[in-house]
């Protein structure tokens, strides 16, 4: 026989605990060496940095795959930060799946239009 101590625990949230923490700090470390990449880039050039120099840096193939990799790392780490943020602090449901769905669309027309820009170059 059994014996239930209390009520049973009822846990809400959306349990993506440890994955989101790992998200966020490969995400976080992949874009601060991105950006010390392109900042070593920029600062090794010699003369002035016009659009043929810009572009150049980004015109290799490793550098545009890498440069896709930090977009799709960029927007996954600003989801998890923003959908943290609301679930935590907007408690109206109707709110709260309205911030959601306008983040998301916002996340992917940016992260669309880095990459159009990206591979116009």
């Amino acid at each position: 026989m059994s014996v239930n101590y209390g009520s049973k625990r009822i846990v809400v949230g959306a349990h993506y605990g440890l994955r989101d923490w790992i998200v966020q700090r490969a995400s976080a470390v992949l874009i601060a060496l991105f950006t010390l990449l392109v900042l070593a880039q920029v600062l090794l050039t010699s003369g002035p940095i016009d659009y043929r120099t810009w572009a150049g840096i980004f015109a290799t193939q490793w550098m545009k795959f890498l440069s896709f990799a930090v977009i799709v790392a960029l927007t996954w780490h600003a989801w998890v930060g923003m959908r943290d943020i609301w679930m935590d602090y907007i408690k109206p449901v109707w709110l709260r799946l309205s911030l959601l769905v306008t983040t998301i669309a916002w996340l992917v027309g940016c992260a669309g239009w880095a990459i159009q820009v990206l591979w116009r170059l």
